[in-house]
């Protein structure tokens, strides 16, 4: 019986409220801006992860544009820490077809990816096209952890 109650009182501690959610709701402050017009159908659907250490699915970017090329690290709007990538750096093992597949559906055919470094292991990998018609930026981004 004793070993029940011990089991039982291991299991209550496990499971107090540690706080955890504070601390990660105030990492996520970092993140910018993703959405402020509306997503095309396309970024909707798109049920992927990114793989790393943290295993985040893609999440839809949509931001006003009213330029005709693709924008430069600075409306991402992380600074310095914004870097372009190409295809087989950001996709060495072909897992995010899918994802470029969508953005460039929804966009002029075209996508570039950012990195952004948001800490010594945290970073958000934004993937996105243009679309001229709407006058936005669309794609999707992902955060990783890698340590």
């Amino acid at each position: 019986m004793s070993s029940d109650d011990t089991y039982s009182s291991f299991l209550d501690q496990v499971n107090q409220d540690t706080g955890a959610s504070k601390v990660s709701s105030e990492s996520n402050a970092a993140t910018a801006k993703v959405t402020d017009t509306d997503v095309p159908m396309e970024l909707q659907h798109v049920d992927q992860y990114y793989t790393s250490e943290a295993d985040e699915p893609f999440e839809p970017v949509s931001l006003q544009w009213n330029g005709k090329n693709m924008p430069s690290e600075d409306l991402i709007g992380h600074g310095s820490n914004v870097s372009t990538m190409s295809r087989s750096e950001f996709d060495p093992r072909s897992q995010y077809k899918e994802v470029l597949r969508a953005v460039e559906r929804a966009g002029d055919g075209k996508s570039r990816i950012y990195r952004v470094g948001l800490g010594k292991t945290r970073i958000e990998y934004y993937v996105v096209g243009i679309d001229n018609e709407n006058r936005r930026v669309i794609g999707l981004k992902a955060r990783a952890v890698e340590s």
